[in-house]
């Protein structure tokens, strides 16, 4: 008869020294990882979401002459009087695209539109709320301010400016900047190929044609494929649905063997904790490189990550909330890095917590929140609830994660935590 159960370490328990630390983690991540810089050269339109391969100089001065910025009339400012009104002569008029091809003289001026050229000899734009005028002449007075509502050359960007730097995710606003240098090509580093898939003998696809199905007992709907399929589309990358993996040694080995042979980057959910039907980590540790595997972190301890071939490998977790955390914090800044992007840090504010939060010590718990802005522009953030990592539905009714270091235990309202908001991880 046994006197006593001899017991490992688990995920169960506090603390396990063996558990690699978060931050050391993602060091360890980072540092493994080299960008994968194949340039292409795309047409501007298609840059939406593309990174950098090369900085982007400007060859001109945006604006490229000085220009008005109100409807209004030009002037030189000598002819602003020191008191009382002055009557200029109305010699001409300026339009956006049409400059005004005269010498405008002091007691003189020009009917003005938004974008126009600034006349030669004048400085100044009086804006027409400002200003009387009939036909040939319009009266200003002494309220005028010298030099306003002028844009001067080059007041955007200068000649020979560096504009946005080689490993810059193209947003809206940096295509339009782009186009407004003159400019109808960029040098991209080309998308990641991503290989991805799940396992586990209990998933049931989806069938996209049955509106509503049924599930035999012990059986689950593959969740994670839909969830991973999503975050690795807002990343920008191109995606590879592998499908489910059953839980089978050989079967296991051979879908790892092909996404490596086909992708810069292979995903897994499931399968990696230390169970005999964990077959995603025996086959692993046979054919890849293991920089680490389990993390001191809830939700997402067992996290495997190395290289089989030339291609990265994560094996994420498989419960459905950790599957996410895990991607967030590990896999998102890991494909930054081989994509070429220079920033690779995860947005995280301070809030002030409005609920009671436990954890376990000995590791960073990620707990989902809401967070919002009060009246006096503090930043509150509060639990869902419940956070086993089995509730997906917890993370769609979040907006953040909260953030909660490994030497705390309890969180009490009115502490200050760690927020990392869902459009910041969420996004590119």
């Amino acid at each position: 008869m046994i006197d006593k159960i001899e017991k490992i370490a688990s995920c169960d328990d506090d603390v396990e020294p063996q558990l690699l630390p978060v931050a050391q983690a993602r060091s360890k991540l980072l540092a493994a990882l080299e960008p994968i810089i194949d340039i292409q050269v795309i047409g501007l339109r298609d840059g939406l979401g593309r990174v950098l391969a090369r900085d982007v100089m400007s060859s001109i001065n945006v604006p490229s002459h000085a220009n008005s910025a109100m409807d209004g009339y030009a002037i030189n400012a000598i002819s602003v009087p020191v008191s009382g009104i002055a009557q200029l002569e109305l010699v001409g008029t300026a339009f956006a695209g049409q400059p005004f091809e005269g010498v405008v003289q002091a007691g003189q001026a020009v009917r003005i539109f938004t974008g126009a050229i600034m006349p030669q000899g004048c400085d100044t734009v009086v804006i027409q709320e400002h200003a009387n005028a009939s036909d040939s002449q319009v009266s200003i007075d002494s309220d005028v301010v010298a030099g306003k509502n002028v844009r001067q050359a080059g007041e955007d960007v200068q000649q020979g400016q560096l504009v946005l730097s080689a490993g810059k995710r193209l947003e809206a606003a940096d295509i339009g900047v782009i186009a407004s240098l003159g400019i109808a090509k960029v040098s991209v580093c080309r998308k990641l190929k991503v290989a991805f898939f799940t396992t586990g003998d209990e998933l049931v696809a989806l069938d996209e044609h049955t509106p509503v199905q049924s599930l035999e007992p012990g059986k689950l709907f593959d969740s994670n494929r839909y969830t991973l399929a999503s975050l690795l589309q807002e990343m920008g990358v191109d995606v590879i649905d592998m499908g489910i993996v059953g839980d089978n040694e050989n079967e296991t080995r051979k879908a790892l063997q092909q996404a490596a042979s086909i992708a810069d980057v292979v995903v897994s959910s499931g399968g990696v904790s230390a169970g005999d039907a964990d077959f995603v980590t025996r086959v692993f540790h046979e054919l890849g490189r293991v920089h680490f595997w389990k993390i001191a972190m809830r939700p997402g301890r067992p996290l495997a990550f190395g290289q089989i071939g030339d291609a990265a490998f994560f094996g994420l977790p498989g419960n459905p909330v950790a599957v996410m955390v895990t991607f967030l914090e590990f896999v998102k800044p890991a494909l930054r890095r081989l994509s070429g992007m220079h920033d690779l840090e995860t947005l995280t504010l301070k809030a002030v917590a409005q609920s009671k939060l436990r954890k376990t010590l000995g590791r960073v718990e990620y707990q989902r929140g809401i967070m919002r802005v009060d009246s006096t522009g503090s930043l509150l953030v509060e639990s869902t609830g419940k956070q086993g990592a089995g509730r997906l539905s917890s993370m769609s009714q979040a907006n953040c994660l909260i953030v909660i270091d490994a030497s705390v235990s309890e969180v009490n309202p009115g502490d200050t935590v760690g927020v990392q908001p869902f459009r910041g991880l969420l996004g590119g």
